[in-house]
């Protein structure tokens, strides 16, 4: 069995990756673990409203590194729950869904309504494929472009693009699927932004799917918490596949926002 590892650090993540090559003595290392392993148990008693007082959401923030087999992610949660909450509200107010045949998906040459709402926002002139749709950008609404502004702030990368989806309860879903479209850049991670409900992302290593895989490797499973952050890092999308299930007990909805960083001419199109 393959297990994963989480481990705890803060401050800002660094795009370039040499920050961590200065890393000190391994009892410092845990010191500082333990440290802010408590300080993110805290922002998440905060954030489910478990603790009023909202004065450990302070700068550096306490990253969840999660790791297994050619998976890389930090997690944090980047959003106060006041913060959090408005946000979620101004996307409902904001945010326009795709209808009509876009938003239908193509699996296996045939066409199904897509079990969640989908809209697509960045900078001008951007485009977006996947499962035989091409989905042009809208313009940035003002609270995508404050989110947008926020996670670039947090983690110092920058991103052009982001797929909305609104999953109105636990019955709305997404398959294992790969963000892995030669339109993204593949220095750049995906940054997954959660408002609403709780629900579970669950990672499967791409030799571990279906009951003739090749290997046996446990899924890992990470719950998005309300006002949470997820940066996914290269090679993740290389080796793994990732969904949120069906959760039948979820009855309130769950707004996702992954920001994407798209190459806004491909090579092969010069």
């Amino acid at each position: 069995m393959d297990a994963f590892v989480t481990r705890i650090r803060k401050c800002k993540v660094d795009p370039t990756g040499e920050k961590g090559k200065e890393a000190g003595p391994d009892s410092e290392q845990d010191e500082r673990s333990t440290e802010d392993e408590g300080r993110l148990e805290q922002r998440l008693q905060y954030c489910s409203g478990l603790v009023e007082d909202d004065t450990e959401f302070t700068e550096p923030l306490p990253w969840k590194k999660i790791e297994a087999e050619g998976l890389d992610c930090d997690y944090t949660l980047l959003f106060p729950r006041l913060q959090a909450d408005s946000h979620f509200q101004q996307l409902e107010k904001e945010v326009q869904y795709l209808s009509g045949d876009l938003a239908k998906v193509q699996v296996f040459g045939k066409f199904h309504n897509i079990p969640r709402k989908q809209a697509t926002y960045g900078d001008p002139g951007l485009n977006y494929s996947f499962s035989g749709l091409k989905l042009m950008a809208r313009p940035w609404t003002p609270v995508l472009e404050i989110i947008r502004d926020q996670i670039t702030e947090a983690t110092g990368h920058t991103f052009n693009f982001v797929l909305v989806n609104r999953y109105k309860d636990g019955n709305d879903h997404i398959g294992e699927h790969q963000d892995d479209e030669r339109e993204l850049d593949p220095a750049s991670p995906i940054a997954a932004v959660s408002f609403g409900a709780v629900r579970d992302l669950v990672f499967r290593h791409k030799e571990a799917r279906g009951k003739n895989a090749a290997r046996k490797i446990e899924p890992v499973k990470v719950a998005l918490q309300h006002g949470s952050l997820l940066l996914m890092n290269w090679p993740t999308n290389v080796n793994w596949y990732h969904s949120l299930p069906v959760r039948k007990k979820v009855l309130t909805p769950r707004i996702s926002l992954t920001f994407r960083r798209v190459i806004k001419q491909h090579k092969s199109q010069k």
